[in-house]
């Protein structure tokens, strides 16, 4: 699982590091040790170089007495083996030792840290081991005065051969078992506390997991019972928790595009099951009546035939209306047709459109009223799918309009735009036809009408749906069907 390899990519780093910081703290509490047995050596031992330059049996009347001074050393070195006692001249140079033949690796040692130690700095203070030409040792060091003067420096190396040896011989086992034990002890505690710490940070991810399985594997089934989980990991304000949020935020999202999608599948189905038998209902007529025609094309006088043929024509042009309704409603459902924006004033549309349809208005002595607020201002849309949407209005307010009846135009300014509003003095939209009136076509559905309808409305929404709009049905007194929409204002610029 993707959370158990994080978990263990993540201990495997931790188990690493915690080695690493463990060598470490063991190295800085060694080399800390190291230096504060240093320093108390160094202030136990600071007046031992002042006490042997004090000793009068190392001088005689012509210099230093050399066999005193090894005498001295050697009896120095075996009270206290850890220490090694020299004589150094004023320029560091090594006049006087003690070291068995072949130990002494310098014949000159660092007058540095001699000063500094005498004139008071912060111990511990390192200086040369004249048996090793790199490792430096905290030291006691005083003047030697012969008849007055300056002769050189007593200069004891604190921490020597022997005490090397016998520490190393010792302790180095014992801090080798104890450094290790330590180290594993301290390893093994902090690897538990991590993973047990880790488990709890991936909790949230290894949960989160499971809820994108379930929804993986059963589909927008698991997003209802998974909503209590990814709601507990919604919480909070850290990685996790906005890793939560946004899941939650997609699943949301996808739940509703989804239950978007269902409904427009269905919508296209039943759209489909609708033309499907509309589109019945002409074609038996228009093939009854051919049939007709052609089983009694004898009997049938220039009247009846004719009067057939114009029945035949008239479902020949509703099926013919229909396909090319089905076509362009296509070209819009699939983003063939995209809106080709501009600004233009709606009013002179309006004016336009009414001119198409004058004789078919007064062939029903209808009358055609435009209702136009003043100082308009101009929309932004696409002139041609906008005209199409008042046509197929007008057209179906037309039809479904008795003789002498009205159907106005209203144009308003809106905050947003301009709202528009077509109305008739029809007898409506039947109840049971509202809810499916912009997904369905619609043949002569009005009560008392004669026309044909199709998927004029359809497209109508569609087209609406195009520019950021939509269309509604309105219930008016005194008016039959009212429909309303807005159009967003034009740019400026």
């Amino acid at each position: 699982m993707a959370w158990a390899t994080l978990s263990r990519r993540l201990s495997m780093v931790f188990a690493a590091l915690l080695l690493v910081c463990c060598g470490a703290s063991v190295w800085l509490q060694l080399r800390s040790n190291g230096k504060h047995e240093q320093e108390v050596i160094q202030r136990l031992s600071s007046g031992l170089a002042a006490h042997i330059a004090q000793n009068a049996e190392l001088m005689k009347p012509g210099g230093l007495d050399q066999g005193a001074v090894k005498d001295l050393f050697d009896k120095l070195m075996a009270v206290n083996p850890s220490v090694e006692v020299y004589l150094l001249g004023l320029d560091g140079r090594i006049e006087a030792q003690a070291a068995p033949p072949g130990h002494l690796r310098r014949d000159r040692v660092d007058l540095q840290p001699v000063q500094q130690l005498l004139a008071g700095a912060a111990l511990p203070i390192v200086g040369d081991d004249p048996r090793s030409p790199d490792v430096r040792k905290v030291f006691s060091a005083a003047p030697l005065r012969m008849n007055g003067r300056d002769a050189g420096y007593v200069y004891v190396v604190l921490q020597g051969e022997d005490h090397d040896a016998l520490v190393a011989h010792t302790a180095a086992g014992t801090v080798l078992r104890t450094t290790l034990w330590l180290m594993g002890l301290v390893a093994l505690l902090g690897l538990l506390a991590g993973l047990a710490a880790f488990r709890l940070i991936t909790r949230p991810l290894r949960e989160l997991t499971v809820a994108v399985k379930r929804f993986e594997t059963e589909g927008m089934d698991a997003l209802q019972t998974e909503a209590p989980r990814l709601a507990r990991l919604s919480r909070g304000h850290d990685e996790i928790a906005q890793l939560g949020q946004a899941f939650t935020q997609m699943t949301q999202r996808i739940a509703e595009q989804w239950r978007e999608l269902t409904l427009q599948d269905q919508q296209r189905r039943e759209l489909f099951a609708n033309i499907s038998h509309d589109l019945r209902t002409p074609l038996t007529s228009l093939h009854g009546y051919l049939e007709t025609l052609m089983l009694k094309a004898a009997t049938l006088d220039e009247s009846e035939r004719r009067r057939y043929l114009e029945i035949a024509l008239d479902q020949s042009r509703k099926v013919g209306r229909l396909a090319q309704e089905v076509f362009e409603l296509a070209r819009l459902e699939y983003g063939v047709v995209k809106p080709d924006k501009e600004n233009f004033a709606l009013a002179d549309l309006v004016q336009d459109v009414f001119q198409k349809f004058e004789l078919a208005a007064e062939a029903r002595q209808q009358r055609l009223r435009p209702d136009i607020a003043s100082c308009l201002p101009a929309v932004c849309a696409d002139l041609g799918m906008i005209e199409r949407v008042l046509t197929n209005l007008l057209d179906n307010a037309i039809r479904h309009t008795p003789m002498g009846g009205e159907i106005e135009v209203q144009l308003r300014a809106h905050e947003t735009g301009v709202a528009v509003r077509v109305s008739d003095t029809g007898a409506g939209i039947p109840a049971q036809l509202r809810n499916s009136l912009f997904m369905r076509p619609v043949f002569g559905s009005r009560s008392g009408s004669s026309g044909s309808g199709g998927l004029g409305l359809v497209i109508v929404k569609r087209i609406l749906q195009l520019h950021g709009s939509d269309i509604r049905l309105l219930e008016l007194p005194d008016r039959g069907a009212v429909f309303c929409f807005q159009l967003a204002g034009a740019e400026s610029g």
